[in-house]
């Protein structure tokens, strides 16, 4: 995970600066693509130097499922639990995923290479069971092929 860079950081928020309204999701996701998540320093460097309230920050931050305000992997991996998944056993996958990454819930490896997470619907339900590793979809998994996956990426 990148370290955080006083620089880095003043680059990303100095962009916002003098902007009247609607710039704070877009402020958001660039910290949190930078990142991969949004590191609590940086939010109250934001706050500070937008003069913006730390409850607006993180209310936004805290209401879209997309923003994470703990670390997370390098690899973010979402395994669909929505009824078509459950029905073709994504929590056979999910079980084996997590014993493969040595987790005994969702949440992120100690080396900070994967993050597993829970999602309802990954909207391919056509593609039962589903997992998405960063912007990418597997469909039809079985717990081998999910492991295949994520062994390439080790």
């Amino acid at each position: 995970m990148e370290k955080l860079s006083k620089r880095e950081v003043a680059k990303i928020i100095f962009k916002y600066q003098g902007k009247k309204k609607g710039y704070l999701l877009s402020l958001l996701q660039d910290i949190q693509q930078k990142y991969n998540y949004l590191p609590p320093e940086v939010l109250e460097f934001a706050s500070r130097k937008l003069s913006v309230s730390r409850s607006k920050i993180y209310g936004l931050a805290t209401f879209y499922a997309q923003f994470s305000l703990t670390e997370r992997g390098k690899y973010i991996i979402k395994v669909c639990e929505g009824t078509a998944c459950h029905v073709k056993n994504s929590a056979n996958v999910k079980e084996r995923i997590k014993e493969f990454l040595g987790l005994e819930n969702d949440g992120t490896t100690s080396d900070k290479k994967f993050t597993l997470e829970t999602v309802a619907c990954l909207g391919t339900c056509f593609l039962a069971p589903v997992m998405m590793v960063d912007s990418a979809y597997y469909g039809e998994l079985d717990p081998g092929q999910a492991i295949t996956i994520l062994k390439e990426l080790k």
